[in-house]
């Protein structure tokens, strides 16, 4: 295995750890990465002994090695823990322990241990992987819990009695699914079963850790995986229960609607073979979480799901908050994109009018591409002539935007004459005929009755101005 180890920080951390007399391995993720051939700059060092102790020799002698590039050292005593920052490397170190835990806390009672006594404690076999870096056994792989074949095989399973493994840090069952979904492995039947037997266990992690872990699923090349192994182990409806709520079909007089839930996977996927942008993923798992709120059955139409958009928009602030996710422009994109999602489809199935296009720029802004991105993954239809029509019917939309735009300029745009102009023009104090009347230019600049220019504004201000009887100041 010591071609693994080739970098020449793996000597410096070794020789530190015989000049202090401790046994000394890399451990988990990285070991796994560099078996899997998945680049990692995030390295475990496990020391038999203090972990801090041997991070400040190493520290020490980066120091000295390197005058230009010197190392950072951050120390946690509390945790008895560091880290040490070389470059685009980081190192943390940590003891050797054993571990136990009460029932109503994922915080473990911590004692020094062997090394065996660490690696059992791990969440999976994968992650119990460790190379030794001290100089008589360099490179030597210590796998006690056949983690090598597990990898092998694709195979997630616990090192030891997967119930107390997940009872113990519940938050495993969420980097499990997690992994699944990342690396493309299976959970074993029996550890995929106590993640259900455990999926209760979840209400001690807190909301920021478990966000943190979907967000990793939300990145993953096809993130469908990891949602539905939370559905089917039971945890979705414990942790987002709104996501669940799409679930189903219902059939009426023999007709029935899509699985909103299955449509709205199919879309994320879709959209994660475009981008890696996590907000726009975001948008996707959400674009559709109003309609179980608006679901009506309707004589004539069927099964109707109107203004599931406007629905769902409201509904964002409220997820984002209760799942501790930032409330500042991320939300707030996420927001707007669920809002305006079926414009674009609407004006897809209509005649493509130069108003509503403008409109929709003005609305969309800069997010204009990922709006279109998603809608165009929002057809899912089994139908392929209806895709191939829906599809042809974006790129008009898509030309006709772009058309709008370099004559119109009207993304983003502030009508040319500003509340303060008219305030000045007319003798106005700060009220709602300034909005009234800056409003009116704008709905004639989108509706294309004037062009978005300086001089047109002004004169259409005025000509209005007349109707509403307001006086040029003298």
């Amino acid at each position: 295995m010591k071609e693994f180890l080739n970098d020449n920080i793996f000597h410096l951390i070794g020789n530190c750890a015989d000049e202090l007399q401790r046994e000394c391995y890399v451990i988990g993720g990285y070991v796994r990465d560099m078996l899997l051939e998945r680049p990692s700059k995030d390295i475990d060092i496990l020391v038999v002994g203090s972990g801090i102790e041997l991070a400040e020799a190493v520290h020490k002698a980066l120091s000295l090695l390197d005058k230009k590039q010197k190392p950072s050292l951050s120390v946690f005593k509390n945790f008895g823990t560091a880290q040490v920052k070389y470059g685009d490397v980081e190192l943390e170190f940590v003891g050797a322990r054993k571990e136990s835990y009460r029932a109503d806390s994922r915080k473990p009672i911590v004692e020094e241990g062997t090394l065996e006594d660490d690696q059992s404690r791990r969440d999976f076999t994968i992650n119990t992987l460790s190379l030794c870096l001290n100089k008589a056994r360099f490179g030597e792989l210590i796998d006690p819990f056949n983690g090598v074949f597990d990898l092998k095989h694709k195979v997630l399973k616990t090192p030891l009695d997967p119930d107390i493994t997940f009872s113990d840090d519940p938050l495993r069952i969420m980097r499990g699914i997690r992994f699944a979904t990342q690396l493309g492995f299976f959970l074993e039947e029996r550890t995929f079963a106590a993640i259900a037997r455990n999926r209760e266990r979840i209400g001690i992690i807190s909301k920021e850790r478990i966000n943190e872990e979907l967000n990793k699923i939300i990145l993953a090349p096809r993130p469908s995986v990891g949602f539905i192994l939370l559905d089917k182990c039971g945890l979705l409806e414990l942790i987002f229960p709104e996501l669940y709520a799409l679930k189903g079909v219902e059939t009426k007089e023999g007709r029935g609607h899509k699985d909103n839930f299955l449509h709205t996977l199919a879309v994320l996927d879709t959209v994660a073979e475009k981008t890696t942008d996590l907000w726009l993923r975001w948008a996707a798992l959400l674009h559709d979480i109003g309609k179980p709120r608006t679901k009506r059955w309707d004589e004539r139409l069927g099964w109707t799901f109107h203004n599931h958009n406007f629905v769902g928009e409201k509904m964002v602030p409220a997820i984002f908050a209760r799942m501790k996710m930032p409330l500042n422009e991320k939300m707030k994109y996420v927001k707007k994109i669920v809002s305006l999602h079926m414009r674009p489809i609407v004006l897809s199935e209509e005649e493509i009018t130069d108003s509503a296009v403008r409109r929709l720029l003005f609305e969309a802004g800069d997010d204009i591409e990922d709006l279109m991105l998603l809608c165009e993954a929002d057809i899912t239809s089994k139908n392929a002539e209806k895709v191939k029509r829906y599809l042809a019917n974006f790129q008009l939309v898509r030309q006709k935007l772009k058309d709008l735009e370099e004559r119109d300029r009207v993304r983003n745009f502030q009508p040319p004459v500003s509340g303060d102009e008219i305030m000045q023009t007319f003798n106005l104090p700060p009220c709602n005929l300034v909005g009234e009347l800056k409003m009116k230019i704008k709905d004639a600049i989108l509706d294309g009755v004037i062009p978005n220019e300086y001089e047109a504004a002004r004169a259409f201000m005025m000509a209005q101005a007349e109707t509403m009887e307001l006086r040029v100041e003298s």
